[in-house]
């Protein structure tokens, strides 16, 4: 690898400290770097992600990491994430070690993951994607709400409840997890239904295949009460849904592409970042 893209989260190195010494060992050693713009909220300019980039290298931690992601969709560019947060389960490098990733890179001492990412859809209009998970959930008081959940066009089930947490398999440690969701192989090709403090006794998530088309419904409230909800994508952007609205959740078409320094299986690196969590 050659030309390298830097994505730095600027509440994690807020005078770039890092970002520059990273800069200067990848200029040291031949390569070439360019340094991401933001703008006042912290999001990539879109005009601005330079062609041709052989990696990003994504300074922060989870987070940081999902974000870019999602921001960079479309330019097929591999990240590769230092941690510079907490858990880090998605950040292949902790920071004391960049430089012995780095040194891997520029040999070719790697290999490339792809991750599976999905879309949404509210009312046939607003699009967005996710890496993690698309999350309906009640908003304002404390109450239930009651969503149909539609598979391919057939009602798969009905829930009272906080909300419903539609997973891909790299979001299975999110939310999905924090909701007694499984986990999943991060390659795999599936979304995870799990309902969010459901009012039923038996109320487990479900697996779906990749190929399915998912509608979640919101439903009138006690006495036909007009209900709201909100739609999070991966935690950042939300938009407002009401009764008779449906988010519609299929595969997207970009996938996440992560470098693998390490070939530590997916089972011992879970068993370790997740010990004591």
């Amino acid at each position: 690898m050659e030309r390298f893209y830097i994505i730095t989260n600027l509440l994690k190195d807020k005078d770039f400290k890092i970002t520059k010494e990273i800069e200067e060992y990848i200029v040291s050693h031949g390569k070439s770097c360019i340094l991401s713009q933001k703008d006042e909220e912290g999001h990539i300019l879109p005009d601005s992600v330079p062609e041709g980039m052989d990696c990003a290298i994504v300074l922060g931690g989870d987070g940081t990491l999902i974000r870019a992601a999602r921001e960079l969709g479309g330019h097929d560019i591999p990240l590769l994430g230092i941690n510079m947060g907490t858990l880090g389960y998605l950040t292949e490098v902790e920071l004391p070690q960049f430089r012995e990733a780095l040194d891997k890179l520029f040999s070719g001492h790697l290999d490339i993951e792809e991750r599976m990412m999905m879309q949404g859809v509210i009312g046939g209009r607003q699009k967005h994607v996710a890496m993690n998970d698309i999350v309906v959930t009640r908003e304002g008081n404390l109450r239930v709400v009651h969503f149909n959940v539609y598979v391919n066009g057939v009602l798969l089930n009905s829930y009272l409840a906080d909300g419903v947490i539609i997973s891909t398999p790299t979001g299975s440690t999110g939310y999905n997890l924090s909701a007694g969701g499984p986990v999943v192989e991060p390659t795999a090709r599936m979304f995870v239904i799990t309902p969010i403090c459901s009012h039923a006794l038996n109320a487990s998530s479900i697996v779906l295949s990749a190929e399915d088309v998912i509608e979640v419904e919101i439903c009138e409230g006690r006495y036909g009460r007009r209900e709201s909800a909100l739609v999070s994508f991966d935690g950042a952007e939300t938009a407002a849904v009401f009764t008779g609205d449906r988010v519609l959740v299929k595969k997207a078409l970009e996938t996440t592409k992560l470098v693998k320094l390490s070939r530590e299986s997916f089972m011992k690196i879970m068993r370790e970042k997740m010990k004591g969590n």
